[in-house]
C-alpha cells in the first residue's frame, strides 16, 4: 500500500476521534478563557498596570494554544485526537506514536481557577485594589457534554485606595539624617496608589543609599511599613521605619582597612610570594602575571574610606572588564571582634584564565541550483599579553563556492570561487590616548589596533587582494549606549590579475572595473549603538546601531588647499587614486518575547553609499548585498538587485556568466521578522519572513532598473519564507534554515506576485551556521 494511503487512513482516524473519549473520571477538558469581564475599571495608567498583572495571573493556555493564547486555538487538536486514539496501545507502534505525538490534556482541574481567582485578588490587593474582587464560573458546550468547558472570568476593580500620608519616623542617628534628606527622591507620592511592588522599590532604595554611606549590614528586610487604612476610607496613612532592635553592626557606618589580593593561577596554583603596593598587599605565584599597577587602578577605593556599595560595584566591574580573571570575589571581615570595632578588611580571591582561547565558525550554503557555499573562521586568542589585560588574537577566515552539476563547461565540481583572509588585532582595555587615558569609565573602554589582508579569487574573472589598517576607540558610557570611534583606517585595494573574460566583460561595463581598480581607502568613521537587553526591567528587548563612514574628504581637503578643486578627479596618494565617499547605515532590532518559549524577532535595516569627487563609484568591498545565512535566506549571497535588473546567464557567453559580480548596489533596505518557539529539549523551530534589494544611486545604463526609484519600488522587494531549526549548546547555537523565495524584484515568464519559475524543490535554499540570523 502506497504510503500516502496510510497517511490518509491516520487523518481520518483522527478526525473520527473526540478530544475526550478516553479522559479521567471525573476530569473536564479545559478549551480555554471564554471572556475577562473587568467591572469599576481603572483606566489610569497605574490601573492598567495591576489590571495587566492580574490577568497574566488569570492566564493559562488549553492543548493546541495559538501563540500561547488563552482563548484563541488552533483548529485542528491533533495532539489531543493522538492522546485519545492511542492511549490503549502499550507496546508497538501505537505506544511510539503516542509518546511522540500525543499531547496531554489541560484539565479544568489543572487550571485550578479557584486558585488563580484567589492569587488574582491577591494581586489586587498589592496594587491598592483593597475592594476589589474577582471571581470566576465554569461554562460547559452544552447540556449534553460536561466533558469539556471554558472559564469566564470577572474581575471588579473598584476604587484603589491612595496614599493620604506618608511619614519617615526618626528612629537612628545618624541613619535617620540620610533617610530624611532622601525623602524628595521617594518613589511613595502622596495621591498615588497604594502598590506594594513600588514599597519594595522603596526599600531597596533607601537600602542603597545606607549601604552607600557606609551601613555594610543593612539590609532591606530591616524597614517596615505600617498601613493605616481606617483612620480615612479609601485612604493609606504610610509610616516608613527601620525595625526595632536591629543589630548594633547595621546601624552604624563601617570603614575599609585592609586590601589583600590573592591571584590564584589559571592550573589552581595557589600563592607562594607577596609584594605591596602602594597600600594593597598582592599574594601570587611566581611569575606575577598582571602589572600592579592595573591591579591597582581597579580599586576605587582605598584603606581609610567610607565604605560605599556603589565603589565595591565599580571594582567588581572593572576587574571582570580585565578579561583575565576566571572569577574575582571579595570578601569583607571586620578587623577585629571588639564593640567598636568599625573597619572592615577586604580580601580579593581571583582566579586567572586560561591564557590562550580558541573560537571556530563555520557556515555553509547550499541552494538547490547546485550552488554551495561553505566557510569557516578560526580566531586563536592570547589574553594578558602583556599583563595589563591586553589580548592579542589572529584570526584567519576562509570561504569558497562550487559549482555541482554540469554547468561549468561540462566538469561536474569545479571551485569556483574563494576568499581567505588573515587579521592580527590587539585589544588594550581602556582608552589609549594622550589626555584620555586617565578617564575613567564605569563599562567597558578599550582601543583596538588591527592588521589584516584579504585575499578574494573569483575563478576565470579576477583575483584582488585588500589590506590594511585601522584603529578603533570603543566607550561605554551608561548601561544601554556605546560608541565607536575609528579616527584612521586605511586600505589599498590591488587588482592583482584579470583574466581576457573579464576584460571583455569590463569594455562594456566600465563602472564595474572602476569599483574594482587599485586604490586607497584613508577612512575615518563613527559608530552608535543602543542596546537595554541588559536592564533587567525590560521585557522585549530592542537594539539600534547607526555609523558613518567617510573616506577621502580630508586628503582632499589638502588638495583643495593646494588650490585644487574639491571635485577634480583622479587624485593620487602615493601614486594612486584613493576613495572618496560617505557611507550610512542603520539597524534596528525588537524581540518581543511571548512567553519564556516563544519570542518575535524583527530586524529593519538600511543604508546608502555616495561616491563623488575623486570618483562616482564606491569601492567594490564597500558597497551593498543582499542574500545568505543572515540575509534573505531564500536567496543566495550577491543573487538579487540591483533593483529590478537582472543580469542573463549563458555559460557559452563570457559576459553573461558573471551574475554574482553585478548584484550589488549603493542603497540597501531589508526587513526581517522571525517566530522563535520551542520543540523539545535544546531543540528550538523558527519560520521566518525576510524582504529586501539593493538599488544604485546613479542610473547605470549596463544596469537597467538598477537605479532606486519610488515608482514601482514594492515590486523590486525580493520576498522570501522559510523554516529553520536551531539547536541550543549552550555554548553555542547551531542553525540551519530552508529559504523558500516568494517574489523575484525581476520580470520572469510568470505573471503575478508569486513569479518564481521552475520546480519547487530547486528553488529552495539551505543555510547551516552557527548562530541566530539577528
Amino acid at each position: 500500500m502506497p504510503p500516502y494511503y496510510l497517511y490518509g487512513i491516520l487523518v481520518i482516524f483522527c478526525v473520527s476521534c473526540s478530544t475526550t473519549k478516553n479522559l479521567p473520571e471525573g476530569e473536564v477538558l479545559y478549551t480555554g478563557i471564554k471572556d475577562i469581564t473587568v467591572t469599576e475599571e481603572d483606566k489610569t495608567k497605574a490601573g492598567q498596570n495591576a489590571l495587566t498583572e492580574v490577568e497574566a495571573a488569570l492566564s493559562y493556555p488549553p492543548n493546541n494554544a495559538l501563540l500561547g493564547s488563552s482563548k484563541i486555538r488552533f483548529p485542528l487538536p491533533f495532539g489531543l485526537w493522538i492522546y485519545n486514539g492511542f492511549q490503549k496501545y502499550k507496546h508497538g507502534v501505537g505506544k511510539w506514536i503516542f509518546d511522540k505525538l500525543a499531547a496531554k490534556p489541560v484539565f479544568i482541574s489543572t487550571v485550578n481557577p479557584e486558585l488563580r481567582t484567589k492569587v488574582a485578588q491577591n494581586l489586587l490587593r498589592e496594587y491598592g485594589y483593597f475592594n476589589g474582587s474577582t471571581a470566576y464560573d465554569v461554562v460547559f458546550y452544552d447540556k449534553n457534554n460536561d466533558r469539556k468547558a471554558k472559564i469566564d472570568y470577572s474581575i471588579n476593580m473598584a476604587q484603589p485606595y491612595t496614599y493620604d500620608s506618608i511619614t519617615y519616623p526618626l528612629r537612628y542617628v545618624p541613619a535617620d539624617r540620610l533617610i530624611q534628606s532622601s525623602i524628595p527622591e521617594s518613589l511613595l507620592k502622596v495621591g498615588d496608589n497604594f502598590n506594594v511592588v513600588t514599597l519594595d522599590a522603596e526599600r531597596q532604595r533607601l537600602t542603597n543609599i545606607l549601604r552607600n554611606n557606609g551601613y555594610f549590614y543593612f539590609r532591606p528586610d530591616f524597614i517596615n511599613f505600617l498601613a493605616d487604612t481606617v483612620q480615612v476610607p479609601g485612604k493609606v496613612n504610610l509610616r516608613v521605619q527601620p525595625k526595632e532592635n536591629l543589630p548594633a553592626s547595621a546601624i552604624h557606618p563601617w570603614y575599609v582597612g585592609d586590601i589583600t589580593v590573592f591571584l590564584i593561577g589559571s592550573g589552581g596554583q595557589q600563592p607562594t610570594d607577596s609584594l605591596r603596593y602602594k597600600d594593597i598587599m598582592i599574594h601570587y605565584s611566581k611569575p606575577l602575571n598582571i602589572r600592579p599597577k592595573v591591579l591597582y587602578n581597579r580599586f576605587k577605593f582605598s584603606p581609610g574610606d567610607l565604605y560605599m556599595a556603589q565603589q565595591q560595584e565599580k571594582t567588581q566591574r572593572q576587574l571582570a572588564q580585565l578579561g583575565i580573571f576566571r572569577y574575582a570575589e571579595m570578601q569583607y571581615f571586620p578587623q577585629d571582634t571588639t564593640s567598636k570595632c568599625d573597619t572592615l578588611n577586604l580580601h580579593v580571591n581571583a582566579a586567572f584564565d586560561l591564557p590562550l582561547d580558541g573560537e571556530l565558525e563555520v557556515n555553509v550554503t547550499s541552494k538547490s541550483n547546485d550552488q554551495i557555499g561553505p566557510g569557516a573562521i578560526f580566531t586563536i586568542t592570547k589574553k594578558n599579553m602583556f599583563k595589563g589585560g591586553e589580548t592579542f588574537s589572529v584570526r584567519l577566515r576562509g570561504s569558497y563556492e562550487w559549482q555541482t552539476g554540469k554547468k561549468v563547461e561540462g566538469s561536474n565540481s569545479v571551485i569556483n570561487s574563494y576568499e581567505f583572509g588573515i587579521g592580527a588585532t590587539l585589544n588594550i582595555p581602556r582608552i589609549a590616548f594622550p589626555w584620555l587615558s586617565r578617564k575613567e569609565y564605569d563599562f567597558p573602554a578599550t582601543t583596538t589596533f588591527r592588521l589584516y589582508a584579504d585575499q578574494l579569487n573569483r575563478a576565470k574573472y579576477f583575483k584582488m587582494l585588500s589590506f590594511g589598517g585601522s584603529a578603533t576607540y570603543d566607550f561605554q558610557p551608561t548601561p544601554t549606549s556605546k560608541h565607536s570611534v575609528v579616527p584612521f583606517e586605511l586600505t589599498y585595494n590591488l587588482l592583482q590579475h584579470t583574466t581576457e573574460r573579464f576584460d571583455s566583460i569590463v569594455v562594456d561595463n566600465p563602472a564595474l572595473y572602476k569599483s574594482l581598480e587599485n586604490q586607497f581607502i584613508p577612512a575615518m568613521s563613527y559608530t552608535y549603538t543602543y542596546d537595554n537587553a541588559s536592564v533587567s526591567t525590560v521585557r522585549n528587548p530592542f537594539w539600534w546601531q547607526s555609523s558613518i563612514k567617510s573616506a577621502g574628504n580630508i586628503l582632499s581637503l589638502f588638495y583643495a588647499a593646494a588650490g585644487q578643486k574639491f571635485s577634480k578627479k583622479d587624485k593620487e596618494l602615493f601614486g594612486n587614486k584613493f576613495a572618496q565617499f560617505m557611507k550610512l547605515t542603520s539597524e534596528v532590532r525588537y524581540y518581543y518575547k511571548i512567553d519564556k518559549n516563544q519570542t518575535l524577532a524583527m530586524r529593519l535595516m538600511g543604508g546608502i553609499i555616495y561616491s563623488y569627487g575623486n570618483s562616482n563609484v564606491a569601492p567594490y568591498n564597500e558597497q551593498f548585498y543582499i542574500g545568505g545565512a543572515n540575509s534573505i535566506r531564500a536567496f543566495t549571497v550577491r543573487s538579487i538587485g540591483p533593483g529590478s535588473f537582472h543580469p542573463e546567464y549563458d555559460i557559452d557567453d563570457p559576459k553573461k556568466n558573471y551574475a554574482y559580480m553585478d548584484e550589488i548596489g549603493d542603497i540597501k533596505l531589508e526587513a526581517n521578522i522571525e517566530y522563535r518557539f520551542h520543540i523539545l529539549g535544546d531543540l528550538y523551530g523558527a519560520t521566518f519572513l525576510d524582504a529586501g534589494n539593493v538599488w544604485l544611486v546613479r542610473n547605470d545604463p549596463n544596469r537597467p532598473g538598477g537605479q532606486f526609484k519610488l515608482d514601482g519600488l514594492g515590486k523590486e522587494i525580493a520576498l522570501g519564507t522559510g523554516l529553520g531549526l536551531r539547536y541550543d549548546l549552550k555554548f553555542l547555537v547551531v542553525r540551519l534554515d530552508m529559504g523558500i523565495p516568494l517574489h523575484v524584484p525581476y520580470e520572469t515568464s510568470k505573471s503575478g506576485y508569486y513569479n518564481i519559475t521552475g520546480k519547487f524543490r530547486k528553488n529552495l535554499a539551505w543555510h547551516l551556521a552557527i548562530g541566530y540570523p539577528f
